[in-house]
């Protein structure tokens, strides 16, 4: 059986691919295994083997999707300017229409009907903490690290969501709160509002806002995803700025233009960029220097999604520390969502190499602007790091100074 649905594969995208091969040095998954399927031209080739009907939406053919982090940094590298991350996004649309009932139907309720119930979410956050204070658990695959590496689950932790601050007349700032950031992170998003604030936006966090929608996208319920989008464009129209805190959820909401066109798209960006604006307009200070070493993990959808990871340098550097990167140009990490559960020992080789990669550049303090690349290297490295999100390093330093000079 070939396509289905309406989110086939669109077959110019498909044709555009010459197989130069520029993309296998990049692929984490083709450098694991060296396997020519494992490569973004060989899951391209399957994808146009199922478009011309000499192949089928087997098993083979789920495993070769599967298989693929989604990392996008095929993209930066294909002189063809290929849409990897959408095309794969449709093929696994294919994949769950034409799967078992059963198993879309339990896939379906976690990571789409379930990533839009805060209630769900928070329940589950108290659950999970619950069972890692007691010591029943050590790591869940997408809520964290392990007890040690990670700081613990928060009992406290309150959604950021219906939160407004800043002056009225400033430019507003809507805060996308996402799905697992506002359950697990919001110190995170405290840290994104303070930050804003200081820097003259009226700062809105609205309430009718949903899941951005990419965990839905990139397993396969594009559906949902598409409903998601929805109610996200209505509710963010009138923002003068859509700000993200976390680059997976960044890059997936400048995408939304597919649904509305690209303006809404323009109006995407990351918080790091923002701040980094603002600290060249004078708007927000450069602190005075630390002389400590901050190691920078780029996390994928930053620098490939959203082409915005040289920022986060400006933003750590004016937080009066020295930016290391820990492995510019390098292998995802691993964490990819829900791939750490559906491909654990692929997601701990990267997870690994990745922490390797901070310890060999000698810092103690990580900083990642993505929250399951955040995840990920706690667990990895353990005790004696700190891994936090850039600006919840800027955010501390200037209430250090505000503090100081009192």
């Amino acid at each position: 059986m070939a396509w289905v649905t309406d989110h086939r594969p669109d077959r110019a995208s498909l044709d555009s691919c010459v197989t130069c091969g520029l993309c296998l040095p990049v692929c984490p998954t083709f450098r694991l295994t060296g396997d020519e399927t494992a490569s973004p031209r060989g899951r391209l080739t399957a994808m146009t083997a199922v478009d011309s009907g000499t192949a089928a939406v087997d098993d083979r053919f789920r495993d070769i999707m599967s298989f693929c982090l989604q990392c996008r940094a095929c993209e930066t590298a294909c002189p063809s300017l290929v849409p990897f991350g959408d095309v794969m996004a449709a093929s696994r649309a294919e994949v769950e229409a034409q799967a078992l009932a059963a198993r879309a139907w339990r896939r379906r309720f976690a990571m789409a009907k379930g990533l839009r119930s805060r209630l769900l979410l928070r329940l589950a956050a108290f659950g999970a903490a619950l069972l890692q204070r007691a010591g029943l658990i050590a790591y869940l695959p997408i809520v964290g690290g392990s007890a040690r590496g990670l700081r613990r689950l928060s009992l406290t932790g309150s959604s950021v969501v219906g939160r407004s601050a800043g002056p009225v007349d400033g430019p507003v700032a809507m805060v996308l709160a996402g799905c697992v950031a506002d359950a697990w992170f919001p110190a995170l998003h405290n840290a994104t509002i303070e930050v804003l604030v200081a820097a003259g936006y009226r700062v809105e966090v609205p309430e009718q806002q949903t899941c951005c929608g990419a965990l839905a996208s990139h397993g396969g319920f594009a559906d949902d995803a598409a409903a998601m989008a929805a109610v996200n464009i209505a509710v963010f129209a009138g923002a003068d700025v859509i700000v993200t805190d976390v680059a997976g959820c960044g890059a997936h909401v400048a995408n939304y233009g597919q649904f509305a066109g690209p303006e809404i798209a323009a109006k995407v960006k990351d918080i790091n960029e923002l701040v980094g604006t603002a600290i060249n307009d004078g708007r927000l200070p450069i602190l005075a220097p630390t002389g400590t070493d901050v190691g920078i993990q780029d996390p994928c959808h930053l620098e490939h999604g959203l082409r915005a990871h040289t920022a986060v340098d400006r933003v750590i550097e004016a937080a009066g520390y020295v930016p290391k990167p820990i492995d510019r140009g390098g292998l995802c990490c691993g964490a990819a969502g829900v791939y750490q559960v559906e491909h654990p020992q692929v997601s701990d080789r990267l997870g690994s190499a990745k922490a390797e990669a901070a310890v060999a550049s000698g810092v103690a303090i990580v900083a990642s602007a993505n929250i399951g690349c955040e995840m990920q290297l706690r667990r990895h490295l353990g005790t004696g790091y700190t891994v936090v999100h850039p600006i919840e390093l800027y955010a501390q330093r200037l209430r250090d100074v505000r503090e100081n000079s009192r």
